[in-house]
């Protein structure tokens, strides 16, 4: 994986790519085996946990531009470094305090003989830092990998400025939205009081303070007294991608020039005049919006940012804007007077709509440029998926977007409102990672970061990194699900290794749990949540919090399933058997006392006094509903709408279920819900049926796992993706290509439907891969190489 580094000084947008480079780089081993020779630092005078923006510099002389420069990097919060200027990278990776990330890059394409400048922009949200953001105090920190490197090593020959031109703004942003939103303040600058040109060689900083040492930085097993424990980072760099805005839907007191934003042209605003443009980018992104403007010396602009717009507080429509209200997150931007001054946040926004609102003082403005930087992981889209049916190249497409962008240095719940990374959106992430882009990596941090987040009774909190305490323990079982999914698609024993122990102490939570006398579960702490539908208040189903809840009880029933094959696996074969003997006893009693005959429907608890759909899905998934009765039931359940219903995101376990049932040929037929959010103008699928609030949710991607592993029917069929199975269900489908990247290489198939009961299959398997293609309950082997199968 590469990621991109782009030649653009702080403030100032330059789009030009400058270097790609591996994130791989090695690490002197000396490093990570004790204390580092640098120091961590700080700015004087402050208090060292509030809010504030500060930049360090220093200046090194080096007898020739070297060949190879290896630094590492870390801060608390953030940090944006600068080489003569060029900005290199941005970080840490976010993680906790036990595992703080630096990050390891070459910066020698950036060096030369003679001076060179070495440069930080390092923030504290201090009390408005997003709930994602982990910290203990302002600090800085910059090592050389060897003796070669030391010159830059962080310690008071650098030097710091506490840049007051920062205080931060949309602070009310919860209020205004009527929402749960948690991702940080907005940047309002006065651009009087900002050092330009301060990352640049040249500037005088000689008014600028010695930095302050804090502490000797440790890595991880080292340290007496650790503020932050070092780890490297393991993903990659984020990536800075130029893109151009869309189109002006609407402006008041101004003509924008024809095309812009969409290319560049400048505004001129007239001194003393107040204008607002709307912006639509036409689909939903997260970057770094870049406004350059020069003049306008006492000018605000205010600079609003939404995924849709509003009237009366709700969505209508996402292209519709008369008559539209802008409701969102916020930044200002206060001019100096000065030519080609760029505004850049500290931290990305998130956007389909955006909005200029500005006033100008007794100076003209000029509004040079306007685009964005767009960000996230690093994600290359291998697999492809097409059909007869191309409405579904649309599903794919925008499913995809939503992914990306609910992946940063961790996985996303939503990209505006939370930024937060959950158990029950990462499970269907992390699948789409594997299927769509075949990496691996950020899934295996998402698993370490909730390993690390456990609390004492042995449950991982249900999001993590997070500043603030949320247990939700069903979400504990979706990560030993998580351990389960690795073991099946990657053969990395070592890795899985760690952390089972940790699964056994999830799966002992609930063994604790349980009502003896009734053989289900009882009252469990906690937020028992499991769906945002109308019927579960506040997401929690009946029983998941007094006692007796069939569709919790289930749910673990299924994890102790994965976990009796995980650990057989393990070679732990008594605690395999002590799991299933676990989980076949409480699929029976739920299935004696909650399931209803005559209804032939699953209820919530035993009372039988409601019914979801959530309750009969994990009865199918657990096996508690005998085998000649789950499609019965299947039935029932999706036409019997007097059941509490399924969100898209528990629709991704109801196509589990169907595949169970051998009855993945009905899943075309649930993409409804798809089409409709694309027939509302929403270029990403939404956190919930309308009214939403997100309209990014990662847990709605599900269909690009989905058209891989159900209609095209790629799936594991041995631990490690050993084996393949390939058991499509195309529905009512006629045509369908689809290709997956596999660790041995590419999976491709070609299926062309040949009457009511007649299949062609062309597929190729990379070298050393074989496996089996099912089809109406036959079989035939899969070889190596390409093959055409038919029946």
């Amino acid at each position: 994986m590469k990621f991109h580094v782009y030649s653009l000084a702080l403030l100032l947008g330059c789009a030009s790519p400058a270097i790609s480079y591996s994130q791989q780089l090695p690490v002197n081993p000396a490093l990570l085996q004790n204390h580092w020779t640098a120091s961590w630092i700080s700015c004087p005078g402050i208090a060292q946990r509030a809010y504030g923006i500060y930049h360090f510099r220093k200046t090194v002389t080096l007898t020739g531009k070297p060949a190879k420069f290896i630094v590492h990097l870390s801060a608390d919060n953030r940090y944006r470094f600068f080489v003569n200027g060029q900005a290199v990278c941005s970080g840490p990776a976010r993680g906790d305090l036990y595992n703080w990330n630096f990050e390891t890059v070459d910066i020698a394409p950036y060096l030369r003989a003679g001076d060179n400048t070495l440069a930080a922009l390092v923030w504290n949200m201090g009390e408005h830092a997003p709930v994602a953001q982990v910290s203990n105090q302002t600090g800085w920190l910059l090592q050389g990998d060897t003796e070669a490197e030391k010159i830059v090593n962080t310690g008071k020959d650098w030097k710091v400025y506490h840049d007051t031109a920062y205080t931060p703004c949309s602070l009310d942003n919860g209020a205004r939205l009527r929402s749960y939103m948690v991702i940080g303040p907005g940047d309002h600058i006065n651009g009087q009081a900002y050092p330009w040109g301060w990352e640049q060689p040249g500037y005088d900083d000689s008014h600028w303070s010695a930095a302050q040492g804090v502490t000797r930085p440790a890595a991880a097993g080292y340290g007496t007294d650790n503020l932050w424990t070092l780890v490297p980072r393991s993903i990659p760099l984020m990536e800075e991608v130029p893109e151009r805005m869309g189109q002006v839907r609407r402006s008041n007191g101004i003509t924008p020039a024809a095309g812009w934003p969409n290319r560049q042209a400048t505004l001129e605003i007239p001194a003393r005049q107040t204008v607002s443009i709307l912006v639509d980018q036409t689909y939903n992104t997260t970057a770094y919006p870049q406004l350059t403007v020069s003049g306008g010396k006492a000018a605000s602009i205010k600079i609003t940012y939404a995924e849709a717009l509003f009237r009366n507080h709700k969505k209508a429509n996402r292209n519709e804007v008369e008559g539209m209200e802008m409701i969102g997150n916020y930044d200002i931007f206060e001019p100096d007077g000065g030519n080609h001054r760029t505004f850049r946040p500290l931290w990305f926004r998130t956007y389909r709509y955006l909005q200029l609102d500005i006033t100008t003082g007794d100076e003209p403005l000029r509004i040079e440029d306007l685009y964005g930087m767009r960000t996230g992981y690093p994600f290359e889209e291998k697999a492809s998926f097409s059909c007869n049916d191309t409405t579904l190249t649309d599903i794919w497409k925008t499913g995809w977007r939503t992914a990306r962008l609910c992946a940063g240095e961790t996985y996303f719940d939503c990209p505006y409102y939370e930024q937060l990374q959950y158990e029950g959106d990462t499970r269907i992430q992390s699948l789409i990672s594997l299927y769509v882009a075949g990496d691996d990596r950020l899934m295996r941090k998402a698993i370490h970061d909730f390993y690390c987040s456990r609390v004492p009774e042995g449950l991982t909190q249900g999001r993590y990194p997070s500043n603030r305490l949320q247990v939700i323990p069903p979400f504990s079982l979706y990560w030993v699900s998580m351990l389960y999914d690795y073991w099946m698609h990657r053969k990395d024993d070592a890795f899985l290794q760690q952390y089972l122990m940790a699964a056994q102490g999830v799966l002992d939570w609930y063994e604790k749990h349980i009502d003896s006398s009734r053989q289900l579960l009882g009252p469990m702490k906690w937020w028992g949540f499991t769906d945002w539908n109308t019927s579960f208040p506040n997401g929690v189903p009946d029983g998941a919090t007094d006692g007796h809840s069939a569709v919790v009880t289930l749910q673990y029933a299924y994890t102790l399933q994965q976990a009796q094959a995980l650990f057989a696996g393990f070679g732990k074969q008594a605690l395999a058997q002590h799991y299933k003997a676990l989980a076949q006893s409480l699929t029976q009693s739920v299935y004696r006392q909650c399931f209803d005959p005559v209804r032939n429907a699953m209820a919530n608890t035993p009372e039988k006094k409601s019914f979801s759909q959530h309750a009969g899905i994990m009865a199918v998934l657990a096996g508690a509903i005998p085998v000649n009765q789950q499609q019965a039931v299947l039935r029932r359940l999706m036409t019997d709408t007097t059941m509490s219903q399924a969100t898209f995101y528990y629709r991704f376990y109801l196509n589990q279920a169907l595949k169970k049932a051998d009855m993945g040929n009905q899943y075309y037929g649930q993409l409804q819900p798809w089409r409709d959010m694309l027939s509302i103008g929403l270029t990403t699928f939404a956190e919930n049926p309308e009214p939403t609030r997100s309209d990014c949710h990662a847990w709605s991607a599900s269909p690009n796992y989905d058209f891989l592993a159900t209609i095209c029917g790629i799936m594991p069929a041995q631990p490690g993706f050993a084996r393949v199975k390939i058991a499509p269900a195309p529905g009512e489908l006629q045509q369908i290509k689809g290709s997956m990247p596999h660790p041995l290489g590419n999976i491709t198939v070609s299926l062309t439907r040949k009457g009511a009961h007649g299949i062609t299959a062309d597929i190729t398997l990379p070298a050393g891969l074989d496996g089996v293609f099912v089809w109406e309950g036959k079989e035939k082997v899969l070889h190596a190489g390409r093959q055409t199968v038919q029946f």
